[in-house]
């Protein structure tokens, strides 16, 4: 990377990190691309050059966000023996990590918010897809260990990421305590069901 490069990747994250207090702080419809602009000394064309808009610097910190919980989660994941026990740790990791994040309450507002252009719309449908592709990797080994039945792995990926954010939007008015207990019993549903045994 030569010194412009250096430089570049700096202003970058200096944008970021002051872009996400304001978003903490006040949310993300009363942050203005002005009070990031006052925040970080950058000029407005700075920001854009850097981000194109106020979305796509909102987007390029819940990628962070993204990659950071993949960070952790692979270095958790080694502790669990079987994908069973990584499926509970996972939702175990969704309660703590996700409803206690710093950007939560932002990013609800975010994708709350209707007025997304089709780039913005594109790049929410890519992060879906990599969370798919997170799911289907992880359902897979639990078929191929024989853990669980030979189903369409694509479809489970799809249900369990529909389990996820559902659980994220219930949670958010629950004590952590209780909604671990929502994702541990999720879970739970997920992997067996609630029918009866008829034997």
């Amino acid at each position: 990377m030569n010194k412009k490069q250096l430089q570049s990747e700096q202003t970058k994250k200096r944008v970021a990190d002051a872009a996400r207090a304001l978003f903490v702080q006040k949310g993300y419809k009363a942050t203005s691309i002005e009070e990031i602009v006052e925040a970080t000394g950058s000029s407005k064309g700075n920001i854009y050059y850097h981000f194109k808009s106020k979305e796509g610097l909102f987007l390029y910190l819940l990628d962070e966000w993204d990659r950071e919980w993949v960070q952790k989660w692979e270095q958790k994941e080694p502790l669990y023996h079987t994908t069973t026990d990584k499926l509970f740790g996972m939702a175990e990791q969704m309660a703590l990590e996700d409803l206690n994040h710093p950007l939560t309450k932002a990013a609800d507002e975010f994708f709350n918010n209707e007025e997304k252009t089709n780039e913005i719309e594109e790049r929410i449908a890519e992060m879906v897809k990599g969370h798919l592709r997170f799911n289907q990797h992880l359902l897979q080994q639990g078929i191929d260990s024989g853990e669980f039945k030979r189903e369409n792995v694509e479809s489970l990926a799809v249900v369990l990421e529909s389990l996820w954010m559902g659980l994220g939007q219930m949670s958010r008015s629950t004590s952590l305590e209780e909604a671990l207990k929502l994702y541990h019993l999720a879970i739970k549903v997920f992997l067996y069901g609630i029918a009866k045994d008829s034997n």
